[in-house]
């Protein structure tokens, strides 16, 4: 729309038409929606906010002048609103500073977002590496070391990093001072350098799968669909973790995830779940495989939970393992197969 046709729209919002307020505000739901999973770190409470950033702009539709972007406006209020429900929340993690922050399984709230649901929201002309600065905003690791910032700090990295931001315009938003934001950003950045993985630079940043990792993902779910411990273990690397949120559970090794394994897919053992089937898919940027199981007795493999992986040349690091089966309608697949 023209500015002329905006300001039109604008004046039936304020007048209670609507129509027109969803309109108006339609366009921007999945960018609100990531915005508040970058801030929470939760794929359902992100859906909850963005309901409540949409239910305060209504009320408040009156005082929106149009003399600001819609975005920056609906912005504003989602911002808010995230940091009502952290200040809420209280301090439910230990400081990025602290020695015990290390538990690797700490936010228990983590959830992943579907790369299907990413996609709607990435623009054919993007600068490339504005694209970069997403991706790397939106991993899992990147996801969990924020959720250890203080609310203010979170926000202001979120918006100043990941959204590209001026400082002015941040400041703005959040009623302080250029300096007071410059301040805490530089704060927030040391901090993160302290929370994200070795080496995170020298991850992937390649827009698709590489011939490689494709390859790679394959035999992981070949090998997990077979029960084959070995050819399961020789695609980990020897340091490699495996959490599971929002399980206090973890392993740090290839020895121990092995082990899991092996008990999971023996039918000799108490633990046995049944014979598994997997299917490729994307979280977070980030290669991920849905695994069904068929448990004894049953007829049909079952939604199980989403392996999201973390792959570092020809072995896979990481391992976030969410086993909920309710995840599976956001990425599109179906309860069985």
């Amino acid at each position: 729309m023209n500015q002329e046709e905006v300001a039109g729209v604008v004046a039936d919002v304020r007048s209670g038409d609507e129509a027109a307020f969803a309109a108006l505000t339609e366009p921007f739901r999945r960018q609100l929606h990531v915005h508040c999973y970058r801030m929470l770190g939760s794929f359902d409470e992100a859906e909850d906010l963005v309901q409540e950033t949409l239910l305060r702009a209504w009320r408040g539709r009156a005082g929106f002048e149009g003399r600001s972007m819609v975005r920056t406006w609906l912005y504003r209020i989602a911002t808010n609103a995230c940091l009502d429900v952290l200040e809420r929340r209280g301090g439910r993690l230990l400081s990025l500073d602290s020695s015990q922050a290390e538990e690797p399984n700490a936010v228990k709230w983590l959830q992943p977002y579907p790369d299907r649901l990413l996609d709607q929201i990435v623009s054919s002309d993007a600068e490339p590496d504005a694209l970069a600065i997403a991706r790397e905003t939106i991993e899992l690791a990147y996801l969990a070391a924020i959720q250890y910032l203080p609310p203010r700090q979170r926000a202001i990295l979120i918006l100043r990093d990941a959204l590209g931001w001026s400082a002015k315009e941040t400041a703005s938003l959040l009623d302080d001072s250029v300096a007071a934001v410059n301040s805490a950003l530089h704060r927030a950045r040391s901090l993160m350098r302290k929370r994200l993985p070795e080496r995170r630079l020298e991850w992937s940043a390649a827009a698709t799968p590489t011939t490689a990792e494709r390859k790679l993902l394959e035999s992981y779910m070949d090998a997990t669909d077979r029960a084959d411990v070995a050819a399961l273990t020789a695609l980990l690397r020897e340091e490699v973790r495996l959490t599971m949120p929002p399980f206090p559970t973890w392993f740090q090794d290839r020895e121990e995830i092995a082990t899991a394994f092996v008990l999971s897919t023996d039918p000799a053992s108490s633990a046995y779940l049944g014979q598994f089937r997997t299917v490729a898919t994307a979280a977070n940027r980030q290669p991920a495989v849905a695994a069904y199981v068929r448990r004894p007795g049953d007829s049909a493999y079952r939604a199980l939970g989403l392996d999201v992986l973390r792959l570092e040349g020809d072995r896979v690091i990481e391992i976030t393992r969410f086993v909920n089966a309710d995840l599976f309608a956001a990425f599109g697949l179906p309860p069985t197969l």
